[in-house]
C-alpha cells in the first residue's frame, strides 16, 4: 500500500477524498475482580473501578462534544438542562457521581453519556421533545445507564477478551511473528465490537431505571411513553435519521409498550405528576426558533455521508440562510467545500465559525485542514497548534502537525510529531505513512 500523501508531501497535493478524511476524523478515543453492582446489590465481575470510570470520561468526553459542534451557547439552556438532569441524578442510586448535563450543537437525534456521569442530548433531539418530563426521561435513562455501569461492564469484558487474545497472540508470535500480528488484529477487533453500542438488556434496564428516577424526582412517567413513542415514530418515518441514536441505543416495539404497562402499573400512583409542557418550550425557544436550520443540515450531512457533496451545499445553504451565525452549519459548510475541494472557500467559512464560538476546536481543525489544502503549511500548524492547546490528546492533530511540518521541510519536528501519533495509533494509513516515513529518514 503506498503511503497516504504519495512519496513526498511538498511534492503532491493530497486528493480530495484524503483532506474529507481527514476532515472528519475525531478522537472518540489489570488485575480481575469483582464488585457489588450498585442497582442489583450483586457481586459482578468489574475490572474497571469507579475512579477509572471518572478518569475515562474526562478525557473523553470533551472530544465527543467537541465532534458535536460543542456545548450549545445559550446558558439559559444549559442551565435548565443541568437542573432536570441533577434533579433526577439525586434520586438515583449513585447520586455522588460528578454528573453534568448539556445540549450539544449536533443535529442528529440522540443523547448519550460518559460512565463518570457527563451528560449530552444533541439539539436534534431537543427540538423534537415535547414536555419537560420527556427530557426528564431521556435524561433519567442515560442516569440509569451510569448508575448500571453498563460502560465499565463491557470494557471489563473486553479487557477479558483482551488478555486472553494477548496470551494466544503471544504464543503464537513465538513461532510466526507475522501470524501473532494478524491473530492480535482480528481480537481486537471482536473487542470493538463488544463496545460498539448497548445491549437490548442494558436499554431495558436504563428504561426502568429512568422512569423510576424521574417519577421520584416528581417528573409524570408519560414523559418515558412519550419519548418512546417519539422514537418509535421516527423509526418509522425518517430511519436514517436515527441511523446514530440506533446504533448504540437498540430501539423496539417492545421498549414502547414495556414504558406505557409500567407508567399504568408499576408508577399508577404518579400518574397526577406534572407534564411542564410550557416551562420546556419557553426553556428550549432558542432552539426552537432555528428548528429548520438544524433539519437542512442534518440533512446536509445525509447528503455528506453518501457523497453527494454539491446537494449537501444545497442543505447547507438552506440552513445557515434561517441561522447565518450557526457554529456547527458554517463548520459543516467548510467541511463541504473541502469535500469539493473548494479551499479558499473551505477556509472562509472556518474562520468565521471559530470568530463565532472562539475557543471550540472543531473549527480550528478544519481550517488547518483548508491551509493544507494550498500547502500553507506554516498557517496550518498554527492552526493544530491552536487545536491541540484548546482540547488536547487527538491523535489526529499530532499527526497533522507532521504534515504540516514535513511540509515545510522540518524533518526533525515532523518526526517528533509522527513518532507522538505513533504512540497512540498503530495502523491505518496515517500510521503507515508516519511509520515509512521515519523509516526513510532512518529513525526507525
Amino acid at each position: 500500500m503506498q503511503p497516504l500523501f504519495g512519496n513526498r508531501i511538498y511534492d503532491h497535493a493530497l486528493s480530495r477524498r484524503d483532506f474529507l478524511k481527514l476532515t472528519i476524523l475525531t478522537t472518540t478515543a489489570g488485575a480481575t475482580g469483582c464488585a457489588m453492582n450498585p442497582v442489583t446489590g450483586q457481586s459482578q465481575l468489574m475490572l474497571v473501578s469507579e475512579q477509572q470510570e471518572i478518569r475515562i470520561d474526562r478525557q473523553n468526553g470533551p472530544h465527543q462534544f467537541s465532534s458535536d459542534y460543542g456545548p450549545c451557547q445559550d446558558p439559559t439552556l444549559n442551565g435548565y438542562l443541568s437542573r432536570v438532569g441533577l434533579d433526577v441524578a439525586r434520586t438515583s442510586h449513585r447520586p455522588d457521581m460528578p454528573y453534568s448535563f448539556r445540549g450539544v450543537n449536533a443535529n442528529y437525534v440522540n443523547a448519550y453519556a460518559f460512565p463518570g456521569g457527563s451528560i449530552a442530548a444533541t439539539r436534534g433531539i431537543l427540538v423534537e421533545l415535547d414536555n419537560e418530563a420527556e427530557l426528564a426521561g431521556l435524561l433519567g435513562h442515560e442516569i440509569g445507564h451510569v448508575n448500571a455501569r453498563h460502560t465499565a461492564q463491557r470494557m471489563s469484558r473486553s479487557m477479558l477478551i483482551g488478555a486472553l487474545g494477548a496470551g494466544v497472540g503471544l504464543a503464537l508470535g513465538s513461532e510466526n511473528e507475522k501470524l501473532g500480528a494478524v491473530t492480535g488484529t482480528l481480537l481486537g477487533l471482536g473487542s470493538g465490537l463488544l463496545l460498539a453500542h448497548y445491549s437490548r438488556d442494558n436499554e431495558r434496564e436504563a428504561d426502568r431505571l429512568g422512569m423510576e428516577y424521574m417519577v421520584r424526582a416528581g417528573h409524570n412517567p408519560r414523559g418515558m411513553v412519550g419519548l418512546m413513542d417519539l422514537l418509535r415514530s421516527k423509526s418509522r418515518h425518517t430511519p436514517s435519521a436515527l441511523e446514530t441514536m440506533f446504533s448504540t441505543h437498540p430501539m423496539s416495539e417492545e421498549r414502547y409498550r414495556t414504558a406505557a404497562h409500567n407508567a399504568q402499573a408499576t408508577h399508577a400512583g404518579a400518574a397526577g405528576l406534572p407534564l411542564n409542557r410550557t416551562r420546556y418550550m419557553d426553556s428550549t425557544a432558542s432552539l426552537r426558533r432555528i428548528k429548520g436550520a438544524i433539519t437542512a443540515f442534518e440533512q446536509g450531512e445525509m447528503e455528506m455521508g453518501a457523497e453527494r457533496f454539491p446537494q449537501a451545499e444545497t442543505k447547507f445553504r438552506k440552513g445557515l440562510g434561517i441561522a447565518p451565525d450557526d457554529y456547527a452549519g458554517l463548520v459543516l459548510m467548510s467541511k463541504c467545500q473541502v469535500a469539493l475541494n473548494r479551499a479558499d472557500r473551505a477556509r472562509a467559512y472556518a474562520d468565521r465559525a471559530k470568530r463565532i464560538y472562539p475557543g471550540e476546536a472543531q473549527a480550528l481543525h478544519v481550517a488547518g485542514i483548508s491551509k493544507l489544502m494550498t500547502k500553507r503549511y506554516d498557517q496550518a500548524l498554527a492552526e493544530f497548534t491552536a487545536y491541540e492547546q484548546t482540547l488536547p490528546g487527538n491523535p489526529n492533530t499530532i499527526f497533522l502537525k507532521g504534515v504540516s511540518h514535513e511540509g515545510m521541510q522540518h524533518r526533525q519536528q515532523a518526526a517528533q510529531e509522527y513518532l507522538r501519533f505513533l504512540q497512540q495509533i498503530k495502523q491505518g494509513p496515517q500510521a503507515q505513512h508516519a511509520y515509512e516515513r521515519l523509516k526513510s529518514w532512518k529513525v526507525l
